[in-house]
């Protein structure tokens, strides 16, 4: 127990770090405040953000260990989306209105994994091993399930109408909230009740990675929730070199969405990519594909309803450029993913989308 305890001084960090930008954060992460000042205070900060969601990664993984597949990619996935929905609330509730920051962020969240994160993996999966397999029956269910949520949440808002504040329809935000919740916990009962053989691949079977000692489900369970405490509490100050970062820069404001996505990203980025070069491409995949539905199933809903309490306008749907790549991206995911193999090809073609999309952001 004492040598757990001495791996969690990120926990310790963290602690003083909320207590240090409580009282003196206003003024050091100000615009206006010393150039030395605020970009020793903004890289600090970011640096124990990001030991706290590692943290957080971590303490999932070791719960992921303890009660097994599927249930354990399901807690790392939900641990990341709930830190995605933390950011994305923070940075909206900071700063000025930016009606567009949830619809960037969902989207930075596709085009990353399912485009520079699962090409990256193909890739160096497929230049290791020519070709890797996966379970064909779970890659289905998770496409079935985002490729519907998808066009209802990024497209179709922006051909419908909306209000004198620019927010949708209240029926067709319910009609989004209600239908994505429900269709992600119809997911997750395939997932965790009825076809869990869907998710896991028996050939190469998955082994998660730990470092550290294994302790209790609720020794592990209480220092999840501790760190989630720390990155909900630092979120709301990382988000003002955020937003003041991309407005000095005068980059455009996507590209906000895809800081926090990557951010956010990070640690799972890591802990799927050594997954598949071990061989073990299904855990990989049950990553990237259930954070990417668990993104737009849960990030809609939570960002509709906070508009909504606080009055602030948000638009989901896409410009048309961002819809005919969010199409092709979804198409090219169904055709590698067809056959139950994959190789470089794959790879390289979704790294190209992602290069696409990079470029449209600042075109």
């Amino acid at each position: 127990m004492i040598k757990a305890l001495r791996q969690e001084t990120a926990l310790l960090a963290g602690i003083i770090a909320i207590v240090f930008f409580s009282l003196h954060g206003g003024a050091l992460l100000n615009a206006n405040s010393p150039p030395a000042a605020y970009i020793a205070s903004t890289g600090l900060l970011f640096y124990v953000v990001m030991i706290s969601i590692f943290a957080v990664v971590r303490h999932s993984d070791a719960l992921a260990i303890k009660l097994g597949d599927p249930y354990g990619t399901l807690i790392l996935t939900l641990s990341v989306v709930l830190l995605e929905v933390i950011m994305v609330s923070s940075v909206m509730l900071t700063g000025e209105s930016n009606p567009v920051l949830a619809r960037d962020t969902m989207f930075a969240v596709i085009m990353a994994v399912l485009n520079g994160l699962v090409g990256i993996t193909l890739l160096i999966g497929g230049i290791k091993f020519r070709s890797q397999v996966f379970n064909l029956d779970g890659l289905k269910s998770y496409l079935v399930a985002i490729i519907p949520l998808a066009m209802l949440c990024l497209i179709l808002p922006s051909f419908t109408s909306s209000n004198s504040f620019g927010n949708m329809s209240a029926g067709l935000t319910w009609t989004l909230v209600i239908t994505s919740i429900a269709l992600y916990f119809v997911f997750l009962y395939v997932q965790t009740k009825s076809h869990t053989h869907f998710f896991v691949d028996a050939d190469h079977e998955d082994k998660h990675t730990h470092h550290g000692p294994l302790e209790s489900n609720l020794y592990h369970s209480i220092l999840l929730i501790c760190y989630l405490l720390v990155v909900i509490v630092l979120a709301k100050n990382l988000a003002i070199p955020i937003n003041d970062s991309i407005t000095l820069l005068g980059a455009p404001a996507a590209l906000g969405g895809l800081v926090v996505a990557l951010i956010i990203l990070a640690p799972e980025a890591v802990g799927a990519i050594k997954s598949a070069l071990s061989n073990q491409l299904q855990r990989a995949m049950n990553l990237f594909f259930g954070s990417v539905l668990a993104t737009i199933a849960l990030t809609v809903p939570a960002v509709l309803l906070i508009s909504g309490m606080i009055n602030e306008p948000i638009r989901l749907g896409l410009k048309p450029a961002e819809m005919v790549l969010l199409v092709t991206t979804l198409m090219m995911t169904t055709v590698s993913f067809s056959s139950g193999k994959t190789n470089t090809l794959n790879g390289a073609t979704h790294l190209v989308l992602f290069v696409a999309y990079i470029i449209l952001m600042f075109d």
